[in-house]
Order: C-alpha cells, then sequence, then structure tokens
C-alpha cells in the first residue's frame, strides 16, 4: 500500500502540472477605458510600491494595491502617487472587480480614509482571481487588469483519470454519530434446543455427531426404553446444526442431555454496556457488525436490555438480534459494534478523507472543468465519514474526495506563498 501511495505521487509530480499559485504576472494597462490584456511576467516580475503591494503604473501615474488582514478582515486598501509622489486620498476614484474561477464576480468600491482608499467589503478566501481595477485622477480613468492566484492548479481530466482524482458536489449529508461497543454472538433464545431422552433406558444407535446439518424430524438417535424394551427416537426438533453430543450408543440415560441443536441462521448479538453510556445507548438504535479481522459486516438494531446488571463490570447487557443466512456468523465470535447515537442532518457537508491542510486553514479543493483551487472551510461537527461545512464552499460545487493529497502535493511542490 505504501508503495503504491509514493508511486502515484512520484508519477503525478512528474507530469509538471501548470500551477498558478499566488502567481501575480505583470499588468498591462489602458487609459480612458481602452483594450485590456494580460501579461506574462512572473511573480518576481511584479513592481512593489512603498507598501509591499502590487505597484500599477500608467504614465505618471500610480496605484498600489494591497490587501491588509492585520487584526481585521481581509480588506483591500489603495496609496495613490504621481510620479512616485504620495496623493491624497480624497482626490482619487476607484473600484475593483474580482472575477473568481466560477465566474462570481466581487465588486468594491473605495473611500478615503487618512492617506489611503478602503475597499467597502471583505476580501474573502481564497485570495485568487482576477483582478479589474480603475481609478479616476484629474478626470482622466485608468484601468487595469491582471490576474493573482493562489491554490490554484491545472490538470487534463485524463490525467487526473489516471492518478485517481476522484470528485462528487457538495451537498446535504445525515452525521452520525457513533459508539464503539463489543459484544458475543449468541443463539436467538429459540433457536437453540438440548434434547433429552423422554424414558430411562439404553442408547442403541447414534446417527448424528457435531457440525452436521439436520433437517426438522430427522432421526438423531434410538434408545431402548427400561420399561418397556421397545425402542424410541430422538428426532431433532427444528432446522439446524448438532451443536453438542453428549450420546454415544451403549450408554445408559436418564435425563441428562443428548444433543444440542442450534439454528445458525438466528443469532444474537450480547452487547456490555458500561453505566455512562446507558442513556446514549438505547434499544432501536442502528448497530454496524464487524469481526475482530474486519472480514464480516453486517448491520441491524439493538432489542432489549436485560433487567439485570453484572456484578463483576456492573454493565448491562443489551441484545441484538442477528440474520445469518450463510452461516458465516458463530456463536462464541467476539464483534465490534458501532452504535449509531444520533443521526443530524445538515445542508452541506463533505467527505471527511477529502480535507486537507493549507497554511493556517482546513480546506478542500474545488473543481471546475480542468483547474482545481484550493476552497478554506468553517467546520462544524465531525464524524469520519462526513464533516459539516458552515461557510467556505458553495451548494452544488464539485470538490475533490479521492486522493486530495495529490493537488496538495502539486500546490505545495510550486513554492506558493500568500503575498499581495
Amino acid at each position: 500500500m505504501i508503495q503504491t501511495f509514493f508511486k502515484t505521487l512520484l508519477m503525478l509530480l512528474s507530469v509538471g502540472f501548470v500551477l498558478s499559485a499566488c502567481s501575480e504576472q505583470t499588468a498591462n494597462h489602458t487609459s480612458g477605458g481602452g483594450a485590456q490584456g494580460h501579461g506574462e511576467a512572473g511573480e518576481d516580475d511584479v513592481k512593489k510600491g512603498p507598501n509591499r503591494g502590487r505597484l500599477l503604473e500608467d504614465d505618471n501615474f500610480e496605484i498600489e494595491v494591497t490587501i491588509f488582514e492585520q487584526g481585521t478582515p481581509p480588506q483591500f486598501r489603495l496609496f495613490a502617487y504621481q510620479g512616485g509622489n504620495p496623493l491624497s486620498a480624497d482626490k482619487v476614484e476607484a473600484s475593483i472587480v474580482l472575477t473568481r474561477l466560477d465566474g462570481e464576480e466581487n465588486h468594491f468600491a473605495f473611500a478615503p480614509v487618512g492617506d489611503y482608499l478602503v475597499g467597502d467589503g471583505v476580501v474573502t478566501e481564497p485570495h485568487s482571481f482576477d483582478v479589474t481595477v480603475e481609478a479616476k485622477y484629474q478626470g482622466r480613468i485608468h484601468r487595469w487588469t491582471y490576474d493573482s492566484y493562489e491554490g490554484r492548479t491545472l490538470i487534463a481530466e485524463a490525467m487526473a483519470n489516471e492518478v485517481g482524482i476522484k470528485v462528487e458536489p457538495v451537498g446535504p449529508q445525515t452525521l452520525q454519530t457513533t459508539l464503539d461497543v463489543l459484544g458475543r454472538v449468541e443463539f436467538a433464545p429459540d433457536a437453540q434446543s438440548i434434547l433429552r431422552a423422554r424414558y430411562p433406558g439404553k442408547i442403541l444407535e447414534v446417527m448424528k455427531t457435531e457440525g452436521q446439518k439436520v433437517t426438522a424430524g430427522e432421526v438423531l438417535a434410538r434408545v431402548e426404553s427400561n420399561e418397556s424394551l421397545r425402542a424410541y427416537e430422538i428426532k431433532a426438533p427444528m432446522d439446524g446444526v448438532i451443536v453438542k453430543r453428549m450420546a454415544h450408543a451403549g450408554d445408559v440415560v436418564f435425563d441428562s442431555p443428548l444433543f444440542v441443536v442450534g439454528d445458525l441462521s438466528r443469532l444474537r448479538v450480547d452487547f456490555h454496556i458500561y453505566p455512562k453510556d446507558l442513556t446514549t445507548v438505547r434499544p432501536g438504535q442502528k448497530v454496524t457488525l464487524s469481526s475482530i479481522d474486519g472480514r464480516l459486516t453486517a448491520e441491524t438494531e439493538l432489542d432489549a436490555y436485560l433487567p439485570t446488571t453484572e456484578s463483576a463490570t456492573q454493565t448491562m447487557v443489551v441484545h441484538a438480534i442477528m440474520n445469518n443466512p450463510d452461516g458465516a456468523w458463530v456463536p462464541g465470535m467476539t464483534v465490534k459494534g458501532s452504535v449509531v447515537v444520533e443521526r443530524r442532518d445538515v445542508p452541506l457537508a463533505v467527505r471527511s478523507e477529502a480535507l486537507q491542510r493549507f497554511r493556517d486553514f482546513t480546506v478542500v479543493f474545488a473543481q471546475v472543468k480542468d483547474t482545481y483551487e484550493v476552497r478554506m472551510l468553517e467546520l462544524g461537527q465531525s464524524t469520519p465519514e462526513w464533516t459539516e461545512v458552515l461557510g467556505g464552499v458553495k451548494p452544488g460545487q464539485s470538490y475533490v474526495t479521492g486522493n486530495s493529497f495529490l493537488i496538495k502535493a502539486d500546490i505545495e511542490k510550486s513554492g506558493a506563498s500568500h503575498d499581495h
């Protein structure tokens, strides 16, 4: 399994995915509302202003774009310059439009605060978008467009299929809280019968032995009565199997057991529940059973508690009826049980296995065609299978559920930073 993991990882990393994490290409611009385009330079070529933001230039006018997020939700702050000299913020009008991977647009208007302009909304995560900036100064409109991506990578569909990347939509789910318990398989109360001689006498013949299947009415042994000296038959009361045989030809028997016949298709599991869990584990709850080695699984529901407490452990025993048509489960087996103690419907949830860490966030990776991009999540209740989502991803959004670690590895391989 470990070899397969690294083989898949190496194959993915070797294909050279086109990653655009936090790439900040040099912005092209036009004045007066003309055509717009994208530059081809990498992040190292992006010109920075005095506040370490992207510096956009048009002739002798400059706008520095920053995202401020120290002690406040992320917000745009713009600084204006003419010929490198700061301009009063109240002399400039500005707006920004962000276009995200799924086509959503975020519009920001700006107002002067001290020596800079502040956007009127929060720049929500991820900070990955195509940016359009407009600024008006002394009657002239300046316009720039550029892309600013983070946590984004491009993977062709054929390659995604080859390395086992799987996706599904975010949607409503039922979260189940479970409690693990141990139990022991036994015959159901009416699935086992102890056969005794009706009259004292000598066993003449024994036809069946332990482990053999029997049918209802089948003769198991013949006994000669001491009183009448006539032979009578011991017959199976049900379809089942000989669990125990104590009868041997030539033995003289009185009222001791001769056979134990059990129906392996009708079993029950006895779970020992500790006092602290008695208010949580109740009859009627669903329980998933598995053998200790995990090869066998089954589902059933809890039945009734026995009305007594075991003195040694102070536990109470609750039953779970189990059908066993193929005879795979046998009495005496120790089993693990996972009891569903709570069920709650939530409007949005993702598979817990899909969650990854990105910077200081727990994330999933959204898919839009051949592009995969990080989504920072606000999370609620979590179970081993599902995790509730309170915010950060839209209903119906396709996200990576299988091999999401490969997306994370490709993004981290790029050495991307969160830089604005």
